[in-house]
C-alpha cells in the first residue's frame, strides 16, 4: 500500500494543471447590439402628433372663448345703454311738474288748509277748507314783460310824390292833414322840393 503522502504528491500535478486550465482567461468578442429604431421613431412621432393636436385644440378653445367674451361685452354694452334709457324715462316720469300737470288734468287741486286728526285723543286739529279750482297752483311762470327798447312804437313815413300828377297833390294834401300828429314834419319836408320846382 502506498502512503498518503505519496498519493498527495501524485495528485498535486493534476490539481495544478486543472487550476491552470481554469485560470486561463480568454477574450470574448463584443457583440454590437443595435437598438431597434422603429419603436423610437414611432414614439417621437406620436409625441409630436399629440403636441400638434393639443396645440390646435388649445387655439380653437381660445378663439371660442374670445368670441364668447366679445359677444358678452357687446351684450353688456347694449344692456347698459338700455338701462340708461330706462333711467332717463323714469326721471322724466318722476318729474314733479309733470306729475302736477297730470293731476290738474284729472281735476285734482291742492288743499289750502288741511286738518289733522290726533289718534291719541280723537280730536281734529285745524279747520279743513274744501279746495276749489280757483286755488290751483300756477305751474308755468308768467312771461316777463318785453322791454320798451325791444318794442318801439311804429314810425310812419310818407312816400315822395311827383309834381306832374294831379292826384299826387291831393294825396299830399291829405297826408298833410294827417301829418299833424306824428308825421307832420315828414310831410312838410316832402313839400319843399315841390315848391322849388314851381
Amino acid at each position: 500500500m502506498s502512503s498518503p503522502a505519496y498519493q498527495f504528491r501524485s495528485r498535486m500535478p493534476r490539481v495544478a494543471e486543472a487550476a491552470v486550465e481554469r485560470a486561463r482567461l480568454t477574450v470574448v468578442p463584443r457583440r454590437r447590439v443595435r437598438a431597434a429604431r422603429v419603436p423610437f421613431v414611432t414614439l417621437v412621432s406620436l409625441v409630436l402628433l399629440g403636441g400638434v393636436v393639443g396645440l390646435l385644440l388649445f387655439n380653437t378653445s381660445m378663439q371660442q372663448a374670445s368670441f364668447a367674451a366679445t359677444s358678452l361685452e357687446q351684450q353688456a354694452a347694449t344692456l347698459t345703454a338700455r338701462q340708461q334709457t330706462l333711467q332717463m324715462e323714469l326721471d322724466v316720469l318722476r318729474d314733479p311738474q309733470r306729475v302736477a300737470r297730470q293731476a290738474q288734468r284729472m281735476g285734482m287741486v291742492t288743499a289750502p288748509t288741511p286738518a289733522f286728526l290726533d289718534l291719541a285723543t280723537g280730536q281734529v286739529l285745524g279747520e279743513a277748507v274744501p279746495a276749489t279750482r280757483d286755488q290751483a297752483l300756477r305751474l308755468d311762470p308768467k312771461a316777463p314783460p318785453m322791454p320798451a327798447s325791444l318794442n318801439p312804437p311804429p314810425v310812419y313815413v310818407d312816400p315822395p310824390t311827383t309834381a306832374g300828377s294831379s292826384g299826387g297833390s291831393g294825396a299830399s294834401s291829405g297826408r298833410e292833414g294827417r301829418g299833424n300828429g306824428r308825421n307832420g314834419s315828414t310831410s312838410q319836408k316832402t313839400q319843399q322840393p315841390h315848391q322849388n320846382r314851381r
